[in-house]
């Protein structure tokens, strides 16, 4: 009788260890994102039929604004396969723009997103050359526009710019596309002339 209470215990523990050993390890796995697939850089000539022309990428669209209350000059640079707009607007500097007013605006558009930026870092475009003068500013954090800039000649022209994704702020998954279009920007601004 010993014997088969030794052998039963020996059976249900086997069963037991089998059993164990069906159960699938579950852990949760960490979310993922969709792989993006960028784009070879290429750029083309503008011809915008304003005081100022750039390069732009090969798979970006430019296109006048068509807000009613855009001015002649202001322009729309979509990204189609980011989702995302880079507002272009334009004003010739006289008594009712002024440079300094101007300047001050885009300085208050940038930091009115200070309310959900962890940082604001501006860098200076100056290049005496072509005459552009201006500053860059980079939003960190989960902000509704994380590039915005504005340059200018000092004198007539004054061209800023603001990108938007067309998606709920959330920097940790639009961070590789904004560091795509912020090089894209940045040549912007490298081949901008004023006519």
């Amino acid at each position: 009788m010993n014997q088969r209470i030794y052998v039963a215990i020996v059976l249900v523990l086997i069963g037991l260890l089998g059993l164990q050993a069906c159960q699938e390890d579950y852990s949760p796995k960490p979310r993922g994102y969709f792989r993006i697939e960028f784009p070879e850089k290429k750029y083309a000539s503008t011809q915008t039929g304003c005081p100022f022309d750039f390069e732009i990428p090969t798979y970006a669209r430019l296109s006048k604004d068509d807000n009613k209350e855009a001015k002649p000059c202001w322009l729309n640079l979509d990204f189609p396969a980011f989702n995302a707009r880079l507002h272009l607007s334009y004003f010739h500097i006289d008594n009712s723009a002024s440079l300094q007013q101007l300047t001050e605006d885009a300085r208050t558009f940038a930091f009115n997103h200070t309310v959900k930026a962890t940082a604001i870092e501006q860098k200076r475009i100056f290049d005496q050359s072509r005459r552009i003068y201006g500053i860059q500013y980079y939003i960190r954090g989960n902000t509704a526009s994380n590039d915005q800039f504005f340059v200018s000649d000092s004198t007539t022209h004054y061209l800023r710019g603001a990108l938007y994704f067309n998606e709920k702020p959330h920097l940790d998954s639009i961070q590789p596309v904004l560091d795509f279009i912020n090089n894209d920007i940045e040549r912007i601004i490298e081949t901008i002339h004023w006519k």
